[in-house]
């Protein structure tokens, strides 16, 4: 069990000079703590020179063209949407299956449910899961805006329609997905999840909800489970960002839990790194940090989902 903290000279995620205050009060809006004209007219406030509050906004807003790092058609992979039934959620959900193209009947493979943020499955979130088949691994993304006609196109609109959802059958939604991959015809049976921000909470939860489904959980600043964390079986491997407060502040009661508990975990805090510096569609994103954290989660599912 053990607490590392990376120190990085990468300082990508201010590049520009933005100031750390507009980090924290678009992590406070993304959040819905406060809304979107008091965010802006905070920006607005800021006097930094060659800034201007189009530029800053702009800056931390989500750029999806920015986040595609493997192709939709790229021919190592099989992308498909799956509609799948979901009792303990909202009856139907459906998801971004991504399966590695050398993956068939004879050669199966080891299983990740990729857990969004609180927005619904947005380009990014697919691209991660592309990102694990290309490592190997069978993705699974469900997009929890299913219900409402899955997500809208922008960040925005998409956490306005989240919080009108039952977080109980969202939670659903995603259980019933890791049941599905448990039993996919082309899986091990191995299920690993991975989560950000809202979908760290998710992978939190899941690995104490389900633990007999879960072998192995990566929540990337994720808060803690509301309960059973005494059932967590599968190691944990915990991604923080030492500037994210709002989340940090959970820790210290979690890991404290973790311990009386003896689950198998290590966490890191990335120096420097702001709430979301894994998403590379935005300012957050701190690039050295970003891949030395998906190396270790790559490394870590091949570790602990192998046969």
């Amino acid at each position: 069990m053990t607490l590392l903290t990376e120190r990085s000279t990468d300082t990508s995620l201010t590049s520009g000079s933005i100031p750390q205050e507009a980090f924290d009060w678009y992590d406070e809006y993304a959040h819905g703590d406060i809304d979107r004209r008091t965010f802006l007219s905070r920006l607005g406030t800021l006097s930094v020179t060659g800034l201007t509050l189009s530029v800053v906004a702009g800056a931390l807003t989500p750029n999806y063209a920015l986040a595609e790092q493997v192709s939709f058609n790229d021919p190592d992979i099989r992308a498909s949407y799956v509609v799948y039934d979901s009792p303990n959620g909202h009856g139907k959900a459906r998801g971004y299956l991504v399966i590695p193209k050398n993956v068939n009947d004879d050669n199966k493979a080891p299983a990740v449910l990729v857990a969004h943020e609180n927005r619904g499955l947005n380009p990014y979130i697919e691209d991660v899961a592309r990102r694990l088949a290309k490592a190997g691994f069978i993705a699974f993304a469900p997009d929890a805006l299913f219900p409402l006609g899955g997500y809208p196109g922008n960040d925005d609109k998409g956490r306005e329609m989240q919080k009108t959802l039952d977080g109980n059958k969202i939670e659903g939604d995603f259980m019933d997905a890791a049941t599905l991959l448990k039993k996919h015809e082309l899986s091990t049976g191995k299920v690993g999840m991975v989560g950000f921000c809202y979908g760290g909470y998710l992978t939190n939860a899941l690995a104490a909800s389900m633990p007999d489904t879960i072998d192995a959980g990566a929540p990337y600043y994720g808060t803690p489970a509301k309960s059973n964390i005494d059932k967590i079986k599968a190691p944990l491997q915990l991604h923080f960002a030492e500037l994210d407060k709002r989340v940090n502040d959970t820790w210290q009661d979690y890991e404290a839990a973790l311990k009386a508990n003896k689950v198998d975990y290590t966490a890191y805090v990335y120096a420097q790194a702001n709430h979301g510096f894994h998403n590379d569609s935005t300012a957050r994103y701190q690039e050295k940090n970003a891949e030395l954290a998906w190396e270790r989660t790559i490394s870590f599912f091949k570790k602990t989902l192998s046969a």
